[in-house]
């Protein structure tokens, strides 16, 4: 049974205009269009085909709001710096997910998608300077941990741990062998619970 039964597609928004209504708690996942984030999103949400996967990266080309519960959304950002698109494509997808940062005052919380087998990418540092900026919770989730041998991967978190010095937290993930999968939802769960407590005054 999924985490969220009642999770539902909300919409697609092109330009800040066609954003959902800034209420409620909403944590967005961004990643590189290789990283595995829809495959990520699914296992989390425990729901098939809830973001859709492709063999062609670059396909999540919107900003894609989805409910999970009631006044609690995930955002899918647009995959970033693989996609074969204009440069004009690409610099509004800048440009939008710059407003949406600093437009989102329900904004809680980042999952922040990267392959293993890959470094943190420029792409990565400005998504975690976005979240610095917003005083943003941040959760790494190093994808693909299937396809390499369990001691690099632990090497590799260990690397990554030191590279975030503080600035979020990070962790193992595999979406086909669903390694990883209740922390993950943990941490999606803590970041929607700390922005419900600041909305109600706590």
């Amino acid at each position: 049974m999924s985490h969220f039964p009642d999770s539902k597609f909300l919409r697609s928004a092109n330009e800040p205009s066609q954003f959902v209504s800034d209420i409620g708690a909403e944590v967005a996942v961004a990643g590189r269009s290789n990283a595995g984030k829809s495959s990520a999103i699914n296992v989390i949400v425990n729901r098939r085909q809830f973001a859709r996967t492709s063999k062609t990266p670059g396909r999540t080309q919107l900003i894609n709001f989805f409910e999970l519960r009631n006044g609690e959304r995930l955002v899918d950002l647009p995959g970033y710096g693989y996609a074969r698109v204009s440069d004009v494509v690409r610099r509004h997808w800048g440009e939008l997910i710059h407003d949406y940062f600093q437009s989102r005052r329900s904004l809680s919380g980042l999952l922040l998608v990267v392959d293993i087998r890959r470094e943190l990418t420029d792409f990565d540092w400005k998504m975690m300077e976005y979240a610095a900026a917003g005083a943003l919770h941040v959760h790494v989730l190093l994808t693909k941990t299937d396809k390499i041998k369990r001691g690099k991967a632990n090497t590799v978190l260990l690397q990554a741990k030191k590279q975030l010095a503080g600035m979020g937290t990070v962790q193992l993930f595999s979406a086909l062998k669903r390694q990883g999968v209740e922390e993950a939802r943990a941490a999606l769960d803590d970041f929607l619970a700390t922005d419900a407590m600041f909305s109600d005054g706590i």
